[in-house]
């Protein structure tokens, strides 16, 4: 309890915030026709930003799909929103018009996104939310009112349901005791199919110095909507602090989640805000000892930092879920998982947090015996697994995408990143229950996806490769190059433990072709005549396969194909170019390319990235995994081998004058660049 200007204020107990620029994304600048959200996520629940004061855009709970009738495929779940809320000033409900100053600032340290404005001359609104890191479906909203001038102020807790849930039950309830009563506003629905339900739970905290607590009315507006309330008069100068736990659930996680997310809230409640904030906090700041700290440029260092505050925002370690393009910042792509996990956003990761990236393997491996079936499906062996993936592991590509299908890379990408696993940890009971199991069946079903014509002939037809926009090719350069790779680490995975490895697997990989033009070019497809290309492809044979090792070749691919690369294709294509310039040693050059492979996706406020320049469907984590691979594969010059992860030689770019990459691998070691 503290006295300021002679008027009785009482604050809850915070952790201060970072006031760095480097850890701070600030939108002050707010146009709410061109507004592209930020996150707050804990890998189990992703809370999207809202231009309106005191809302949030959507609330995405992670491994709960259903069908929203969008491609007769399933979607990742927007449940209910169950953090918004509504202020009554003086008998007024607050709009956007009647508030200045608005602005937003998201706190990458803490993960906290602050804002704040003002209503007219009576009063000053800082309202922080964060999804909480140590309690995966819970939420931590705090809300401080300072008033210029005495008025009233009804602060309210509101849920409600999005159109898509059914059969939705409103209800409060109040748990008293001696010394505390625990109002419970909780909501439980279907989701669109009825095959989840889902259920949210809210309840208001009040700090001890505010004495007795203020009287709840509870207000049961319609099916989709009800709120908790409650009145107080503020005197000029009076600064009134509260907060508002809540918890999301779904029968993806517990068998009875109405019941769990009061639970979840009713311990939220009593831990209090404070003890809330701190172990937020610190597991926040374990996170960040796995950093990239780049001095002498602010702008990049903080670009690097959001990337990482997306990829670790959106993934966990100890569960089986994975990663989607879009992460938990809503519903593009339908929230299912693509090669962009594997391939694209996992391996930074693997580098900063090998057990968030165990968790993405993890949900590969359960679903290893729907990829069996949708090999045998197909008339192969093996396991083939899908190109777009949701929670029961079968494919979910829309029929008129060819890539469902035809994609079959993938398969390689999964046995790739399996085997990246171990030899980044060399955790052999692992390999043994985990990752021999996964590379054994991605060997077979490339054992027998290849059409065996002859020595150097073992053709694999009729694909789709990384260049999305050539289908139905024959022996693509990346899908072949992949094969390769991963046949070759089963071979070794086998031997790692003892075991036999099928000689057939090494004997497949050496006659797998790659294609070449009269000039030696690597030759994207057996048909490509040098059209405008989507991606990388070719590229990806010298990172991150490095099939192709010879710097000549690598130069003679990378001049050939960078100049054939879409303006309009997504960030990560560009993101390798400046990977392979990096490590050829053309720093200028890496850094040209490594700006332009994602700030020209940057969409206002924050400058969250979309896929592509002048793109709309942020957060793309697919790019921000891109372009962290530029800076730590190629400018930090780390390189993942049977030895572990070692450094290369590397030169920075101008600007720059460190790298410092911290805590990388399982023995957390410091890699430093000059």
């Amino acid at each position: 309890m503290k006295i300021v200007t002679g008027i009785l204020c009482v604050c809850l107990p915070l952790i201060c915030l970072s006031q760095d620029p480097q850890w701070s994304i600030v939108a002050d600048k707010i146009d709410a026709n061109r507004y592209f959200g930020i996150t707050v996520a804990n890998g189990m629940i992703g809370i999207v930003s809202s231009a309106e004061p005191l809302k949030v855009k959507d609330v995405v709970l992670n491994g709960v799909y259903d069908y929203y009738q969008r491609g007769r495929v399933s979607n990742i779940l927007k449940t209910f929103n169950h953090v918004n809320m509504n202020l009554d000033v003086d008998g007024r409900r607050l709009t956007a018009a009647d508030i200045s100053g608005y602005k937003q600032v998201l706190d990458m340290k803490g993960a906290q996104l602050t804002t704040s404005f003002d209503v007219s001359d009576k009063l000053s609104v800082k309202h922080r939310l964060m999804a909480l890191r140590h309690l995966p479906f819970s939420a931590l909203t705090i809300i401080e009112l300072t008033a210029k001038k005495s008025t009233i102020v009804v602060p309210m807790s509101v849920i409600e349901a999005p159109n898509h849930l059914s059969d939705v039950r409103n209800l409060y309830s109040e748990i008293d005791r001696p010394h505390v009563l625990i109002p419970l506003l909780s909501s439980v629905g279907k989701s669109p199919s009825g095959k989840h339900t889902v259920a949210v739970s809210n309840s208001f905290v009040f700090p001890e110095e505010h004495g007795s607590e203020p009287d709840l009315v509870h207000e049961d507006w319609d099916y989709n909507m009800h709120l908790l309330k409650f009145r107080k008069e503020l005197k000029a100068g009076e600064t009134y602090t509260f907060a508002i736990v809540s918890s999301a659930t779904s029968t993806a996680h517990f068998d009875d989640p109405l019941n769990e997310a009061e639970r979840l809230t009713v311990f939220a409640k009593l831990e209090g805000t404070e003890r809330l904030l701190q172990r937020h906090t610190a597991e926040w700041e374990k996170l960040w000892k796995h950093d990239i700290v780049v001095e002498g440029d602010v702008q990049t260092q903080k670009d690097v930092r959001s990337a990482l505050y997306h990829l670790y925002s959106f993934a966990r370690e100890g569960t089986a879920y994975s990663l989607s393009p879009m992460g938990l910042s809503g519903l593009g792509y339908n929230g299912h998982i693509f090669w962009d996990t594997e391939l694209w956003m996992y391996p930074p990761l693997l580098v900063l947090q090998p057990q968030i990236a165990k968790s993405i393997l993890e949900y590969r491996f359960q679903r290893l015996e729907a990829a069996r079936q949708n090999a045998f499906s197909h008339g192969y062996k093996g396991a083939m697994f899908p190109w777009e993936s949701s929670d029961e592991g079968t494919e979910d590509t829309p029929v008129w995408a060819l890539t469902g299908p035809f994609q079959h890379h993938i398969t390689g990408c999964i046995g790739w990143a399996f085997w990246k696993y171990f030899q980044v940890t060399k955790d052999k009971i692992w390999l043994r229950d985990r990752g021999y199991p996964v590379l054994k069946e991605v060997a077979d079903f490339w054992a027998s996806r290849v059409e065996r014509k002859g020595p150097g002939k073992y053709e694999i037809n009729n694909v789709i490769g990384a260049n999305e926009w050539q289908e139905n090719i024959d022996n693509n350069a990346f899908t072949n190059g992949m094969a390769i790779t991963v046949l070759r680490y089963a071979t070794q995975a086998a031997r790692e433990l003892g075991l036999q490895p099928d000689p057939d697997w090494e004997h497949v990989a050496l006659n797998i072709p790659i294609l070449k033009f009269p000039d030696g070019t690597t030759r994207e497809n057996a048909t490509y005549d040098g059209e405008e290309i989507k991606q990388a492809d070719v590229n990806l044979l010298a990172f991150p396969l490095e099939i192709i090792q010879e710097r000549g070749q690598i130069e003679k691919d990378l001049a050939y194909y960078e100049r054939r690369m879409s303006p309009e294709g997504p960030a990560m294509g560009f993101s390798v170019l400046a990977t392979l310039h990096a490590r050829s040693g053309n720093a200028s050059k890496a850094l040209e390319i490594f700006e332009n492979s994602y700030r020209p996706n940057e969409v206002p406020p924050f400058g969250v990235l979309a896929e592509t320049a002048n793109g709309t469907n942020p957060y793309f984590a697919t790019g921000a995994g891109g372009m962290l691979q530029a800076v730590l594969f190629g400018f930090g010059g780390l390189k993942i081998t049977n030895d572990g992860i070692s450094q290369l030689k590397s030169t920075l770019p101008p600007g720059w004058k460190s790298l410092l990459i911290k805590g990388v691998g399982s023995a957390q070691k410091d890699y430093f660049v000059r």
